[in-house]
């Protein structure tokens, strides 16, 4: 019965959908020839005279202020919506017609027409396009208190947002901590520490702890946050490390003893593995690049299965610094595989590296004449394959747009992720004789390989509409969002626009020939009034009801004079 009642409703609503969509025409047509054969009852003929006479007596001065006021009125709109679509990408009013009057004219759920009858290449494709948007840890984010913090010092500006932070403030609370924490003070301290919104608080907090033991996450937050050096940073991450150390060989043999146990051991996994990444890092910083490569790969071989952390982006960009290619190679050949998620650093490693067995020679004007080689071929497929995974990359790779701090988290395919990479990868380029040259010539070409509007890519899903919302979140305010597609100006933007402009043409040149502007309003008021204009309109109107209806009307409704 319930199925049967929820049937019927859905009939009867789709019946009222239709009923609205098809009929809206014929509706207004019928009440605009019901007004027709009720206009000497109505008298509209004797009111549209009085108006054409109140219209007559009215001076220039009502004209420029009619005018003046119309085009600050839409002045005034099309800056509102200007401003709102450089915030957030949309139009004011096509949002406030979507979320509001949609629904009232019959609109269909889009949740409802996704859910029935979706094949399964459309669901893996949605689900794909959802994987794309999540937020992601940036593997190569800078250091809190040595980094972030020295140019906040320098710049007055932050280069984190608050999305930004309370993403790694969840990240700490999901690695470092776990349920037994309140069972030892210390790590209760720091439990408390990591959801603390206020720095200073959270650093106090973890001196609090240090007092009381060697609490590896107490030495990790000072490293983070406190440190104003790498060299700071570096030497509280050892100390970390030898009390993680213990922890971690502790927590081992008691893991298989419960389930309680088997919680703590993997938090001390956690805090190890980020504590020796965060240490190769300092080496790298420090110019100490061969130790730094010899920790990352020690790390990767002792923990195979945390890809979370993806070490492997911190290793190919320590060998693209050693100029060692064939060992970036091997990597790319254990990491570009079709079932792992790719990224920025995976795409466009590879096609470095097939560029630069080109890129010294290449030139536009020779391969013109003669063709592409099979090696520059397969360079620009590269490149192309690289823009389609991420189209905000070249911009950055070539200069034509200025770099910011990357954020602590991106978003693959998304402006962010593009920061992130050429932040730390735009020298590895430059090194590469003749590869920004390549990139130039060939990345524009990507786009006519793919199908606009994007319903499908080309070698990957679609790029997924969300990049824009996340990366307003995660980059700074002062930074302008990379969009890709450029989105076109809004039709409303466009009207105001139009409308604006005209109503202050009107304006001028009602106030510099008010006389001239009065006798053309009069003219215009006597044609829109005058009898043979409304005979006209009204013989359209039977016309279109006629088509309308499929029904002829009376003879005399068409008796109008042309």
């Amino acid at each position: 019965m319930a199925e049967a009642a929820t049937g019927f409703l859905e009939q009867l609503k789709s019946c009222m959908v239709w009923s609205w969509t098809y009929l809206c025409t014929v509706w207004f047509f019928i009440v605009l020839f019901l007004v027709y054969i009720l206009r000497v009852p109505l008298k509209i003929n004797d009111n549209l005279s009085t108006v054409s006479m109140f219209l007559n007596t009215l001076t220039p001065k009502f004209y420029v202020a009619l005018t003046g006021t119309s085009s600050l009125i839409s002045g005034l709109i099309l800056i509102f919506e200007w401003w709102y679509f450089r915030k957030y990408g949309t139009s004011f009013i096509e949002q406030v017609s979507v979320s509001h009057l949609r629904p009232l004219l019959g609109g269909v759920d889009n949740n409802s027409s996704n859910n029935s009858n979706s094949s399964n290449g459309d669901s893996d494709s949605n689900r794909q396009s959802v994987s794309e948007c999540k937020v992601w840890r940036n593997p190569l984010n800078l250091f809190r208190g040595a980094e972030y913090n020295r140019y906040t010092w320098v710049t007055g500006r932050e280069p984190l947002t608050y999305y930004d932070m309370n993403l790694s403030a969840q990240d700490h609370q999901t690695f470092f901590t776990c349920d037994s924490d309140h069972l030892r003070p210390a790590d209760a301290i720091m439990q408390k520490a990591w959801r603390e919104r206020n720095p200073q608080a959270r650093i106090s907090a973890a001196h609090e702890a240090l007092e009381i033991n060697e609490c590896a996450t107490a030495y990790i937050l000072l490293a983070e946050e406190e440190a104003t050096t790498i060299a700071e940073a570096e030497k509280l991450f050892k100390q970390a490390l030898k009390a993680g150390d213990g922890c971690y060989r502790r927590s081992q043999q008691l893991q298989h003893h419960g389930s309680q146990y088997e919680a703590q051991h993997r938090r001390d996994t956690n805090v190890l593995v980020y504590i020796k990444r965060r240490l190769a890092m300092c080496a790298r910083r420090l110019g100490r690049t061969r130790e730094a490569v010899k920790m990352m790969r020690d790390l990767m071989k002792e923990f195979p299965l945390l890809s979370m952390f993806n070490i492997h982006e911190n290793l190919l960009e320590a060998l693209l610094e050693l100029q060692a290619y064939a060992d970036v190679q091997a990597v790319l050949a254990k990491y570009d595989d079709i079932s792992l998620p790719k990224s920025a650093t995976i795409c466009y490693t590879a096609a470095l590296l097939k560029a630069r067995a080109v890129s010294d020679k290449f030139s536009p004007e020779a391969a013109s004449r003669r063709g592409l080689s099979t090696a520059e071929m397969n360079a620009v497929e590269a490149i192309h394959r690289a823009v389609e995974f991420n189209p905000h990359v070249p911009k950055y790779l070539l200069e034509m747009k200025s770099l910011i701090l990357p954020p602590e988290h991106i978003l693959k395919r998304g402006d962010s992720e593009a920061i992130a990479y050429a932040f730390f990868h735009l020298a590895h380029w430059k090194r590469v004789e003749g590869a920004l040259n390549l990139l130039h010539c060939t990345w524009e070409g990507t786009f006519r390989m793919i199908p606009y509007p994007l319903e499908k890519g080309h070698l990957f899903y679609p790029y997924p509409i969300c990049t824009e919302t996340a990366d307003r979140e995660l980059l700074p305010s002062f930074h302008e969002v990379s969009v890709y597609p450029k989105k076109e100006l809004p039709f409303f933007i466009l009207f105001t626009a139009g409308l604006c402009s005209f109503t202050a043409m009107l304006a001028l040149l009602t106030h510099q020939f008010p006389e001239l502007m009065g006798v053309f309003a009069k003219a215009m008021i006597d044609i829109f009034c005058s009898t043979e204009f409304r005979d006209w309109i009204c013989g359209s109107i039977c016309m279109s009801v006629e088509d309308e209806l499929e029904i002829p009307l009376a003879p005399n409704c068409h008796h109008f004079q042309i």
